[in-house]
């Protein structure tokens, strides 16, 4: 009995000084797990991501609707990323009637929700059911924001890169050339964002076999990111490859080899 009530002491003892279990808070969590999420993402560790994206939807599903449906499109965005078009499809809808039924039909979430379950389809070559999605996100997003704003630049484009997949060059050309003043005007002639329309415009003549348009575009292109982003950023190395694929296909063997000797350089550079 003494060394029962000795034990017992010693455990009450115990219980008395340990301090307090701190109970999370599920806000805060949810916070810092869509930290991880967005870096690991960025970082390319995509089963990371899952795996604390998955966590992350379990709290939101818990504790915190108002977060369900991001907590969704992350986890979908993982998925996709992945090629896990299947897995991601379902998450998608589900986030996308969520933000509808939460936010109303004309909120830019919903137009975000729309253009992801498009890219979903266009990854798939689904794009029967890509299209009218695209073109839904880019409603919303010009009602929301005006004709001029940066978004529905990016969503004209998004539309053209459907009809570049689908060889409708005649409908992708106006929807890129719009996107391209668009973003002129709103971001300035230098900005890096010009210069991915520029390329994209350039693609879109050179799969046509329409290289003297290509070529020029191009070039505008690689002057701004270098300028932009300095002469060795992996962006200049893009475009310094792009250019040196469009010399190749018009036989300008040596000028494309000394692009891709550059663009070389630069990958091979320790970041």
């Amino acid at each position: 009995m003494k060394t029962y009530s000795k034990l017992l002491l010693a455990f009450l003892f115990l219980i008395l000084v340990a301090p307090p279990v701190a109970v999370a808070d599920p806000a805060s969590e949810w916070e810092q797990l869509n930290t991880q999420v967005t870096e690991n993402y960025q970082a390319g560790k995509y089963d990371l991501a899952a795996k604390l994206a998955k966590k992350q939807l379990a709290l939101a599903e818990k504790h915190l609707p108002y977060h369900l449906a991001t907590s969704l499109n992350n986890l979908a965005a993982l998925y996709y990323a992945q090629g896990k078009f299947a897995l991601a499809e379902p998450l998608y809808k589900r986030s996308l009637a969520i933000w509808e039924k939460a936010l109303g039909p004309d909120h830019p979430s919903v137009a975000n929700a729309f253009n992801n379950l498009a890219e979903l389809y266009r990854a798939q070559g689904k794009y029967a059911l890509a299209e009218p999605l695209y073109k839904r996100s880019f409603a919303i997003w010009e009602k929301a924001l005006g004709p001029d704003h940066p978004q529905v630049a990016t969503s004209l484009n998004n539309l053209a890169e459907l009809y570049r997949d689908q060889g409708k060059f005649v409908q992708a050309e106006p929807l890129y050339k719009r996107s391209l003043a668009i973003k002129e005007k709103a971001l300035g002639a230098e900005h890096p964002s010009v210069a991915t329309s520029f390329n994209n415009l350039a693609l879109l003549y050179k799969t046509q076999g329409k290289f003297a348009l290509a070529e020029p575009l191009y070039k505008r292109a690689l002057a701004i990111l270098e300028k932009a982003l300095g002469p060795d950023h992996p962006q200049v190395a893009r475009s310094l490859n792009n250019l040196a694929a469009l010399y190749r296909a018009t036989g300008r063997k040596a000028e494309a080899e000394k692009l891709e000797k550059r663009a070389a350089a630069i990958e091979a550079k320790p970041r």
